[in-house]
């Protein structure tokens, strides 16, 4: 049941997504349809907007190549595919193709949604985690640590829960828990729809309908009067444990409704004075700060920076929809545009404050926080992606040497941290204990992503020597004619 379900679910997804392909293409069946690649890659270049490599043709060779292609893209935005092999999707075996759907859809349409909501309800997610670091025209690199990436889409999926709930909460008795049960009565759909479009629903005459009624009632409206594809049936979420997959992937399309919806050009002006405004008080008490505490003692300072950015990330949630909208620098106004550029300005600035900070630690901590960073800067960066397998031979090779001495400071820098006497000669505490306990979670965090890094910088070298042999290979594939040639090529090789 659940699998026909999700099945059903992604297939109509899928189409609603190719649907803007040019030319349009329709799924008929999905596991058969994946299995030629093409219907992968058309999905991902419509979610994306990239236009990805692929063979014409239709032969094994080329289906499986495509395939590659899809998985080897998926790869490359940090998506961990545990379990999904090409052979598996050729095959069209059910549990591996719907697995590698839900996670296109969780990444591309969900995730992606779900981020600026994430940063609203104080959720960790990837671009707000980190309030010193934000930018919205910044995106920061992929996070390696599967932990982390776990971690974000339990927020993500909870952000779009909270999202739900809120939309529900403006009707009295209709409670949302979870995407199960809370769903089936088909009144939480009915909610959503009233508060997206106040006057489409009769919330009061829905409660004294059946399930399959108002489910019905729900997913008619939401496909006529929003636009939003029937990716659900009744008797797909009637049931005792209905599909949170599908019931997720469907309550997406609401919030992504909600963010579609017009915004006249006046109230956008508003709110980008009232941020404007914001900013500008922030670089004062920022300005205002670093002058106070000049004569400070670093314990001062950063107790003050502390206070300072509880206060800023409190006050900017009401902001950040205008502050992080996706729109390119080509469709802001002069005011957005003014309005970004201060924004970056007083990041830069708080991130500048923080960098003095780090600078003025007392010793032995400056040079910990010094290779923290080191660490911590090697960890997030992408992998190198060198079309020639010699050079990337060096660079891997030279990449683990650099990880393995840092690594090799481990243990010595993390009992200097931990044995670290926090007082001076009239018993005050040096450093705030918060810097000193965010120290060691990061050393944790490095010992926890430090094995996946290290097999990843091996898998690197041990594909760069592969592509090598490959390519040394493939000489032999011509005719060199006299033996002495061949000879002398084999001794070089």
């Amino acid at each position: 049941q659940r699998e026909s379900t999700q099945k059903k679910t992604f297939t109509s997804w899928i189409n609603s997504i190719l649907a803007k392909h040019t030319p349009p293409y329709v799924v008929s069946d999905l596991y058969t349809d994946i299995q030629q690649g093409h219907l992968l890659l058309d999905l991902l270049e419509v979610l994306s907007g990239q236009h990805l490599p692929r063979e014409k043709g239709f032969n094994t060779f080329q289906c499986r190549s495509n395939i590659e292609n899809a998985l080897t893209f998926l790869k490359s935005r940090s998506l961990k595919l545990i379990n999904i092999h090409v052979a598996d999707i050729i095959e069209g075996k059910p549990s591996i193709v719907l697995g590698l759907i839900w996670t296109i859809i969780f990444h591309f349409h969900i995730e992606e949604l779900a981020r600026t909501l994430a940063c609203t309800y104080n959720q960790p997610s990837p671009a707000c985690s980190n309030a010193i670091d934000s930018s919205p025209k910044a995106s920061r690199s992929a996070k390696k640590s599967a932990k982390i990436k776990e971690r974000w889409k339990m927020s993500a999926t909870k952000a779009l829960l909270l999202w739900a709930k809120e939309q529900c909460s403006l009707h009295g008795s209709v409670s949302v828990t979870d995407f199960k049960s809370s769903w089936r009565s088909g009144l939480a759909f009915l909610a959503i729809i009233q508060t997206l479009r106040p006057g489409l629903v009769d919330l009061e005459k829905a409660k004294a309908r059946s399930n399959k009624e108002n489910l019905k009632e729900a997913f008619r409206i939401a496909e006529l009067e929003l636009n939003i594809p029937r990716l659900l049936e009744p008797e797909d979420v009637d049931v005792v444990n209905p599909d949170e997959k599908s019931i997720m992937t469907y309550v997406a399309q609401f919030l992504q409704y909600s963010k579609n919806l017009p915004e006249s050009e006046e109230d956008m002006q508003e709110k980008v004075r009232e941020a404007m405004g914001w900013l500008a008080a922030q670089e004062k008490k920022l300005a205002k700060l670093l002058v106070e505490t000049e004569n400070e003692t670093y314990y001062q300072k950063y107790k003050e920076m502390m206070s300072f950015m509880e206060t800023f990330n409190q006050e900017k949630i009401p902001f950040l929809p205008v502050l992080s909208s996706k729109r390119g620098e080509a469709e802001l106004s002069e005011g957005q545009q003014q309005m970004r550029e201060e924004w970056d300005k007083v990041i830069s600035q708080i991130n500048e404050w923080k960098a003095r900070l780090d600078q003025m630690l007392p010793s032995p901590l400056d040079s910990i926080e010094a290779w923290l960073q080191e660490m911590e800067r090697l960890q997030a960066e992408d992998l190198p992606d060198l079309q020639d397998p010699f050079k990337a031979m060096s660079v891997f090779r030279e990449i683990i040497v650099i990880f393995k001495g840092l690594m090799d400071c481990f243990e010595s820098h993390l009992e200097t941290l931990q044995s670290f006497k926090n007082e001076d000669e009239k018993n005050m505490p040096l450093v705030l204990p918060e810097k000193l306990e965010e120290m060691k979670r990061r050393f944790s965090n490095i010992r926890s992503t430090n094995p996946s890094t290290f097999l990843e910088y091996h898998y690197g070298l041990c594909s760069a020597i592969a592509n090598e042999v490959k390519l040394k290979l493939n000489i032999w594939d011509v005719k060199y004619g006299a033996k002495e040639s061949v000879e002398s090529l084999l001794e070089n090789w």
